[in-house]
């Protein structure tokens, strides 16, 4: 338990600390962020550490000592240093450090708004800027998802349904709307996606071809959609193959991203998944060197 008068938190309700945590694989850093956002965290920035993840977490100098018990306690392996004294202003901006333009290809970009960035010709763009929801395209399982949407677009039908699950911020359902002209279906359970999903659309546009559910997904009607994007870890993924089975038409794409290169054999011998004909896959490694796919499947 941390000391609340510690020399390093010697400043007002009103100003910000933070820790510095580091966790071994994505999975748990993951998992801390979400106990950190929880526990009253305004802010989570993530680094590469060696091979590992660094996370600098954000609080309210107020807020500090329960973030970092939050953390303490999700019982994973990790390295979680002191809190230390951090000014507003240098927090305000420090957090932007390191972000950039992502060019998923010749006609998208995602781009936070404090950075710009020189369209080529014919390509769109989505604004995303980062907060408690997850999916900016920066995450390598993200981009990979982007890539299948860029590559499939021209494939769907005229104005394709597409249910994105786990939207997080959204950023996967507005660019099929962008790239496809999709009428998109957001459905998560948290409900800070609903509020980043709305802002996000109404940022860039494209709030006419969204639709928001927040609840399980038994309780969203099978109606047949044309694709399915499913950026899930495993473990969030395989208990929800058989009901995105029942919302995919035959002939429809289901696009299943969050997954490790080794995780891939399991997802396709899923009883749920074997009506499902597998197409494609795409993969990538990230700066931990972790190789994450994304399955294309077909029903």
């Amino acid at each position: 338990m941390l000391n609340s008068d510690n020399d390093n938190m010697a400043t007002s309700a009103t100003g910000f600390a933070r820790i510095r945590v580091c966790a071994a694989e994505t999975g748990a850093a993951e998992w801390i962020s979400a106990e950190a956002w929880a526990a009253g965290a305004a802010g989570v920035e993530e680094r590469d550490s060696g091979g590992r993840i660094e996370l600098l977490i954000y609080a309210p100098a107020a807020e500090i000592t329960a973030v970092r018990d939050a953390v303490s306690q999700t019982g994973v392996a990790l390295d979680l240093e002191p809190p230390e004294t951090v000014l507003e202003t240098d927090w305000a901006e420090q957090w932007k450090q390191g972000l950039e333009a992502i060019v998923v290809s010749a006609r998208l970009v995602v781009r936070p708004s404090f950075v710009a960035h020189a369209l080529e010709p014919g390509q769109l763009e989505l604004v995303i800027d980062p907060g408690q929801a997850f999916g900016t395209g920066g995450h390598a399982s993200t981009r990979l998802s982007l890539e299948w949407i860029d590559a499939l677009a021209e494939d769907l039908p005229t104005a394709p349904r597409v249910l994105d699950v786990g939207t997080g911020t959204g950023v996967l359902a507005l660019a099929a709307i962008r790239l496809a002209g999709a009428h998109a279906v957001a459905f998560d359970l948290d409900p800070l996606a609903a509020e980043a999903v709305r802002e996000n659309a109404e940022t860039n546009g494209v709030r006419e071809g969204l639709s928001l559910f927040i609840g399980p997904l038994d309780a969203l009607a099978p109606i047949g959609f044309d694709l399915v994007l499913a950026n899930l870890l495993k473990s969030e993924l395989l208990p929800l193959l058989g009901g995105i089975a029942e919302r995919v038409r035959p002939g429809g794409y289901a696009v299943f991203a969050g997954l490790l290169a080794s995780e891939a054999d399991e997802i396709r011998a899923a009883p749920a998944a074997r009506v499902f004909t597998p197409v494609a896959v795409r993969e990538t490694d990230d700066a931990n060197g972790d190789r994450w796919i994304a399955l294309l499947m077909r029903r």
